[in-house]
């Protein structure tokens, strides 16, 4: 058994110790939400038939917060394609599974992967703006390092972007962020969460006279993505997120207008 808090309930977010029980010979026991003193789990049988189990340890303490009494991760017998639909839809229990439940460690990869399309996107739009079709090789070599200059124009925007929302979570919160695994996990949630930006290359290759309100229609989609991450990983309101996410705008505008003054971006 794993131990205490390695798992977290998908439902109310209570630390669990184990999302189920393998018996072998084809018989598992999905944990069941409960306190510390109660081991509740369902019985599966093959041919998906469903008993409910509950066992009460010997003990004399008391239970001071109730849980939920629902199965502890009911989405590990999911097929991942409907995991990363309801993850699209926002439902925090899909949230809850990949951030706590799962060993997904691809968070770095698919920020560098993200930062990439949006400096690919750039880059386009720079060319696209640029008059010169010399094939001179010295023009090729100046085009892509357009390309390396855009892609560090991103990182620079995308760090401001996460130092802010860092920020305000420490000055409002900062009982929420004390250790370095809680900076870390807020980290990856909000990584994770920005998948939202593959959606561009698409966007540019259907080009289209509608393309500025699909790229203004991805940007709402990662901010609502970023901010329900941070919901579920901190366990907080609905507003609060919001203000974070704000404040780290303001400071991402001030890092943009900082690029466009220095004329970086050009």
């Amino acid at each position: 058994m794993a131990a205490l808090g390695a798992y977290r309930c998908i439902e109310c977010s209570r630390e669990a110790a184990e999302l189920y029980r393998d018996y072998q010979r084809g018989v598992l026991r999905i944990s069941i939400c409960a306190s510390i003193k109660d081991l509740t789990s369902i019985t599966i049988h093959p041919g998906n038939k469903f008993a409910m189990d509950t066992e009460e340890t010997k003990g004399t303490s008391t239970v001071k917060h109730k849980s939920c009494q629902k199965p502890v991760d009911k989405y590990i017998e999911y097929d991942p394609v409907i995991i990363l639909i309801n993850a699209v839809l926002c439902k925090a229990q899909a949230y809850r599974h990949i951030l706590f439940n799962t060993k997904i460690n691809i968070h770095g990869k698919l920020c560098i992967f993200c930062l990439l399309c949006e400096a690919y996107l750039r880059w386009l739009q720079l060319q696209d703006s640029s008059q010169n079709t010399d094939p001179d090789d010295l023009i090729r070599y100046a085009r892509e390092w357009d390309f390396y200059r855009m892609f560090g124009i991103a990182s620079l925007e995308q760090t401001s972007f996460l130092v802010g929302i860092f920020i305000s979570l420490w000055w409002m919160r900062p009982e929420m962020l004390k250790t370095k695994s809680d900076f870390i996990l807020l980290l990856k949630a909000l990584l994770l969460s920005s998948y939202g930006k593959l959606l561009l290359i698409p966007a540019v290759i259907w080009e289209h006279d509608y393309t500025p309100l699909c790229l203004a229609f991805i940007k709402v989609f990662v901010l609502i993505s970023n901010s329900q991450a941070i919901r579920v990983t901190l366990n907080l309101n609905r507003i609060l997120p919001w203000l974070a996410i704000f404040f780290g705008l303001i400071l991402e505008s001030g890092v943009v207008c900082l690029v466009q003054k220095l004329r970086w971006d050009v």
